[in-house]
């Protein structure tokens, strides 16, 4: 039991020593404080609720975190983006413009992201709303592409798991992304805040579990 609870100890340290370990547990101790703190309002007067007021607190101040964190991916995306360029030659040629249309979206993500952040820190002059809202479509679209390449792979029965894995994470993320877009679109804007939050927890430990997987491998 002690050598398991090490071992448990190790791996979420290693989790945390890297930037990417990092931003997963940021982002499911968020969306937990989310669903958390959503819950708890739910079941009473937001007012009559200070702990859930204060956990959905704590949520947008780790967002805030991220996207602030996130001004430094761009250089990581773009080496991401050339290494892999069109694909490699004895890929499906479908996976392989799903995969260099995903890549443009995320590309383009960041800039849009930077520019909303820049705008709300009043940086720059401009309404940030439609930078936000540019970024989320990029978001939902680059996601949608990941839904489709990995439906495309997961013929492969050795990572038919891995795959399913990710496209449950990358439709409760999609589900979020749809909600945080103009009104009138979809189901935007109609979910409450447990229920985003419940969303994001399940994505966030999706990856934490690949991430760590991947590590343990």
């Amino acid at each position: 039991m002690a050598a398991g609870a090490e071992g448990l100890f190790g791996a979420l340290v290693a989790l945390l020593e890297t930037h990417r370990g990092r931003d997963r547990a940021v982002r499911t101790l968020g969306y937990g404080c989310q669903l958390t703190g959503g819950a708890l309002a739910a079941r009473s007067h937001p007012a009559e609720s200070p702990l859930g007021q204060s956990l959905l607190a704590i949520s947008a101040q780790l967002s805030h975190c991220r996207t602030v964190l996130r001004l430094f991916d761009d250089l990581s995306m773009l080496a991401y983006s050339r290494q892999y360029g069109l694909g490699p030659k004895e890929e499906d040629p479908a996976v392989r413009w799903l995969s260099v249309a995903n890549n443009v979206a995320d590309q383009l993500y960041y800039p849009c992201e930077h520019l909303a952040w820049a705008a709300d820190a009043k940086v720059i002059r401009g309404d940030s709303g439609k930078w936000w809202v540019l970024s989320t479509l990029l978001w939902a679209t680059s996601l949608l592409l990941g839904i489709a390449r990995k439906d495309s792979l997961q013929r492969v029965r050795a990572r038919a798991r891995a795959e399913a894995l990710t496209v449950a994470g990358n439709l409760a993320d999609l589900c979020n992304a749809v909600h945080w877009l103009p009104a009138g679109v979809l189901w935007a804007g109609r979910f409450p805040p447990w229920l985003v939050g419940l969303l994001g927890t399940t994505s966030s430990l999706i990856g934490v579990y690949q991430t760590y997987a991947g590590g343990a491998a």
